[in-house]
């Protein structure tokens, strides 16, 4: 048995080291070389298969059958493999592609590249982009096939359905009139692969819920001590020195405008918030708010291009000539109108300069993001509504719309001049009259477009909140503090103090429902969960820390440190691409409710897991100090902790696999990020076989192997998304 045991583990372990290899190969020599060499490869495929059997030879031997749910948690994963197996050998993918009024009985398998035959015809009737109300942006494909006259209606995250036969909407043709589908038959190896899925949820459920299983059984054990159950106005002055803009009201005023900007309607103040943290990092400059610098370069640019508030680094400092941190739009030029980044620029697309060549793109951009309100492409605030579909306007638009009524495009390219007139002249009562007859005219020719009048005032509301930057270092700060604090109470044996864990339990709760309202707010305003990139997914993941801190604070005495402490670093994290990325609409694939499911299960995971790493990180630091007792319980804690946190990762995992067969055909494209995801689950389930590998009974070794494995989750989160690409990109 015992070489049973080591085999089967052995070959566990050695599967995981050539998956991460295959990553990196994968990066260098492309996906089709990875497959073909190793993820679809005869050995590879074989070695799974011999896993699957030693396994099973080991599950016989170690008479794990009297342990029901145990057992059916372990027949699930070879379940698993066996439809994997089984759709390999005996399933079929392509795509087809199919124009109007055509038919065909032709598709071009994926695996051989040959063109084979449908046992029918497929005929296209409809094709249609749909795109969110009032924008260009799409929303859904929907394709409509006729086969055996039976019309079957395909979208994305819609499947069609025909003798076995599944289509999936994959793209179509720039002329709209023509699509490719996905094509897939496999009606015995997904049956199988759902049934493992199903069998695998409802065991990792009974094995929480059950008294007789591990996870009940570890938490019936006296695992914590009796310490760890307690629980302005415009200023003329300024205006004079520096440079001009409207009066706070009268700017809030023009955000008050709708705009279409990043493929939706938003508020403009919207736009102007996001203008001026492009450029300067922050949502206000110097005693202006956004609206006052972003109407301020509308219509007094030429005070504006000489001030210092375009923040810039490294090399893009030298370039420019500048010793400050900020720099000007006229600092872009020299004194002959010649752009000092171009020759940089030209090397760098080239290739022929890669040295931080991000600080001179960042740069380019910011100058760029001007030149976007100069030319109209921030200020499309004029709808018009041809008959067929409503179009945003700039006055800055060289070419109106054919058969435009004269009194519409004489409004379109005069009522912003007239604005500027107006602002020039401080006659700002006029310019408020006007202000509102653009906001009339909005909702005249725009009107059941527009967002809701409670959603427009979400988003405004939402602009208002930015204070994740000071949040973050807040939290992170008070968890470094009161770690210090709680845990000399806990060495001592002592209860924490009131005095100080009343007032920590209060900001606790309040910042867990600040937090909590803000995401809803932005999710409402976007019109979908916000969990659809990496500053979104990060927020979510410390609210979780924050929630989890909220219902386990009286259970373990070191809750409160790590909770605030993660909270603040994954805030901080958040914000490493951007402080508050643009809300924009969401792509058509994402517009499914498994993909919020996966995210938030995932986020869950990562979040215990991370416990389990500050759990591991604080043993590690005691083991110098010798205080066993300590050591042990925090051991029991992570050990409790990894249950929950290792089932949520496994349903997240394959949460998504059912997502990606609903919208692309296939549920596992060995794309790096669900590699790493499946290593990061394997080498986190090694950790609760501590009856088969005796290493993890030691409470040190298993802390050490704690911090060790979330390097899994930082390359599954970080390092597949900037080093290894892939289609999960758009999460990071």
């Amino acid at each position: 048995m015992k070489l049973v045991r080591n085999i089967s583990f052995a070959i566990f372990g050695l599967i995981a080291v050539i998956l991460a290899i295959a990553t990196i190969i994968e990066k260098s020599k492309g996906s089709d070389f990875a497959f073909s060499k190793i993820y679809g490869s005869w050995w590879f495929i074989a070695l799974w298969g011999i896993l699957a059997a030693v396994s099973l030879a080991y599950i016989i031997k170690v008479k794990l059958h009297k342990r029901p749910v145990t057992f059916l948690l372990h027949l699930s994963f070879l379940l698993i493999l066996a439809g994997a197996l089984t759709t390999h050998l005996f399933g079929i993918q392509g795509t087809c592609h199919v124009r109007m009024e055509e038919s065909t009985n032709l598709y071009l398998d994926r695996e051989s590249n040959l063109i084979e035959k449908f046992p029918f015809q497929i005929e296209l009737k409809r094709f249609q982009v749909e795109n969110y109300p009032g924008t260009a942006s799409p929303m859904d494909y929907v394709s409509v096939i006729s086969i055996d006259n039976q019309e079957i209606s395909i979208s994305m995250n819609h499947i069609g359905e025909c003798q076995n036969w599944r289509f999936y909407q994959s793209g179509y043709d720039e002329d709209g009139a023509g699509t490719i589908l996905s094509v897939s038959h496999d009606p015995w190896g997904i049956g199988i692969t759902y049934t493992g899925y199903a069998l695998l949820f409802i065991s990792m459920l009974a094995f929480l819920i059950l008294p007789n299983e591990g996870f009940r059984k570890l938490l019936s054990k006296k695992v914590i001590t009796t310490a760890f159950l307690l629980g302005v106005a415009y200023s003329p002055s300024y205006a004079q020195e520096g440079p001009k803009t409207l009066p706070k009201d009268l700017a809030a005023e023009m955000g008050d405008l709708y705009c279409y900007y990043n493929g939706r309607i938003c508020p403009f103040q919207t736009v102007a918030k996001n203008f001026i943290t492009k450029l300067y990092g922050k949502s206000c400059y110097k005693e202006f708010s956004a609206e006052q610098v972003f109407t301020g370069w509308l219509l007094y640019p030429t005070t504006w291009t000489s001030e210092p508030m375009i923040k810039i680094k490294g090399r893009a400092k030298e370039a420019l000539g500048c010793n400050d941190s900020y720099t000007s739009y006229d600092s872009f030029h020299d004194n002959y109108g010649n752009y000092k980044l171009e020759t940089l620029l030209r090397d760098i697309h080239f290739g022929r300069d890669t040295k931080n060549s991000r600080d001179i793109l960042e740069a380019d951009e910011k100058l760029n993001i001007i030149l976007m309100l100069f030319n109209g492409q921030l200020t499309k605030i004029y709808p018009y509504n041809n008959g067929d579909e409503l179009i945003w306007l700039s006055q800055a638009d060289e070419q109106l719309p054919k058969g435009m009524p004269e009194d519409q495009w004489f409004f379109i390219k005069r009522s912003m001049d007239y604005l500027a007139e107006l602002a020039v002249m401080k006659h700002f009562d006029k310019m408020k009259e006007t202000i509102g007859k653009i906001k009339d005219y909005q909702i005249k020719n725009a009107g059941k477009y527009l967002p809701s009048d409670n959603a427009f005032k979400a988003e405004k509301l939402y602009n208002n909140m930015d204070y994740t930057k000071p949040l973050a270092m807040a939290f992170a700060t008070l968890g470094i503090l009161i770690f210090f604090v709680y845990i000399r109470f806990w060495l001592k044996g002592k209860p924490v103090s009131k005095k100080i864990k009343i007032p920590l339990q209060v900001t606790l709760t309040a910042t867990t429902l600040y937090l909590a309202f803000v995401i809803t707010l932005r999710g409402y305003v976007a019109g979908h969960l916000p969990l659809s990139n990496g500053y979104e997914t990060m927020q979510f993941m410390a609210l979780c820390s924050l929630v989890i801190t909220l219902c386990l604070q009286n259970k373990f005495i070191l809750m409160m440190p790590f909770g605030f402490l993660l909270a603040g670093l994954t805030l901080l994290v958040s914000m490493m691409g951007e402080s508050n990325p643009q809300i924009t609409p969401l792509m058509p694939v994402l517009a499914s409710p498994l993909l919020s499911i996966h995210v938030c299960v995932i986020m869950l995971a990562y979040s215990l897991l991370a416990f389990c790493l500050f759990n591991g990180i604080t043993a590690l630091c005691l083991q110098k100090m010798m205080h066993h007792n300590q050591i042990e319980q925090l051991h029991r804690i992570s050990h409790l902790m990894l249950y929950p946190a290792l089932f949520l990762l496994a349903a997240g995992i394959f949460i998504g696999a059912i997502w990606a067969n609903v919208s692309w055909g296939r549920y596992w494209g060995w794309d790096p990020k669900e590699v790493w995801a499946l290593i990061t689950f394997m080498v986190y389930a090694l950790a609760l076989h501590n009856k088969s590998i005796k290493w993890f009974c030691k409470p040190l070794h298993f802390h050490l192997y704690m911090v060790m494995a979330f390097l899994c989750v930082l390359i599954t989160y970080f390092g597949v998304n900037f080093l290894l690409g892939g289609m999960h990109s758009y999460a990071g």
